[in-house]
């Protein structure tokens, strides 16, 4: 609150370090609305691109860690590879492999490198094949199996009462992503399912995640095909000045609903901008997922609902 609106954007990168993208475009959304800003067509497709990339670089990790949670070494090393491949393109697109500071008030910093196409088409290869590869690997693996089904278990009924969103309330059987139920930039444009699990048990948030990483990918196919040339930002103020009043905008980051509620009385800060971070509300139901679980099963509960400390303690 005591900061420019151009100069918040970065912050959000902070909150969580693995939605940079998808938390950049909360708050400029929120901006945007409150200052009636229409998006020009070209950023709002390269914003589409880049977050469900981002998306699918968080799964990847996610994937890593689950299985080095459960004591095997090797999926920590494919899920920081594809992941790494990913954060080569972020890199060559804003400039940093982390940290964006990539979305502006308007639109975007500036416009796609010339090689990104070429760069995307392979990335999106190797995605598929990291996310069969990985799929193979633990997805079915014994072990693996016992280690997460019917453990940390949270019905649909218990999930919506506790506040999960994302992965975590899909994995219970809810079929509800902010992207199909409440769509938001150009969302409404891409043909893709959403993923549901039918017991709500670490497992089920594991899978999800996987299957989200191939949907992530039919978004992305979609968007390259439907992209315009044209502007990249539309004509904004350097210093922001939205007019008076306040606005609760939200969207599907890789964690589930991250919302942001903004008031503005009309100077160059905002006078109010509270977070609604999924980390912290999804943790809320840990507790209920521990019952009746052994101590070597906490690990592989809290891991499942994938959380991002710098988020929580916010």
């Amino acid at each position: 609150e005591g900061e420019q609106y151009a100069q918040i954007v970065t912050l959000f990168d902070r909150l969580d370090y693995l939605a940079n993208f998808n938390n950049e475009l909360v708050f400029c959304m929120a901006v945007e609305k409150l200052m009636e800003v229409e998006i020009p067509e070209r950023a709002e497709y390269i914003r589409v691109i880049l977050c469900e990339l981002n998306r699918i670089a968080s799964h990847f990790l996610f994937y890593g860690t689950m299985g080095m949670d459960a004591g095997a070494s090797t999926p920590i090393l494919y899920g920081f590879r594809d992941r790494e491949k990913i954060q080569s393109v972020f890199e060559s697109v804003s400039g940093a492999r982390m940290m964006h500071n990539y979305f502006r008030i308007g639109g975007v910093k500036e416009d796609l490198p010339t090689d990104f196409f070429e760069k995307i088409y392979w990335l999106i290869d190797e995605i598929k094949k990291g996310v069969d590869q990985a799929d193979s690997l633990l997805s079915f693996n014994e072990i693996f199996l016992n280690r997460t089904r019917n453990i940390g278990l949270i019905n649909a009924e218990d999930a919506i009462d506790y506040g999960l969103t994302g992965p975590n309330l899909r994995a219970s059987g809810v079929s509800y992503d902010l992207r199909k139920n409440d769509p938001y930039s150009i969302y409404e444009r891409f043909d893709f399912d959403i993923p549901v699990g039918d017991r709500g048990d670490v497992w089920d948030r594991y899978f999800v995640r996987v299957q989200e990483i191939r949907e992530s990918v039919k978004i992305i196919e979609q968007a390259l095909k439907q992209i315009p040339d044209g502007e990249i930002a539309a004509n904004v103020r350097r210093i922001a000045r939205p007019p008076e009043g306040d606005i609760f905008v939200h969207a599907e980051n890789p964690r589930g609903d991250f919302g942001v509620y903004l008031v503005s009385d009309g100077s160059d800060k905002p006078y109010r901008l509270k977070i609604r971070p999924p980390s912290f509300c999804n943790l809320m139901a840990l507790r209920h997922m521990m019952r009746n679980a052994y101590v070597s099963d906490a690990v592989m509960i809290l891991g499942s609902i994938d959380i991002v400390l710098g988020e929580v303690d916010r």
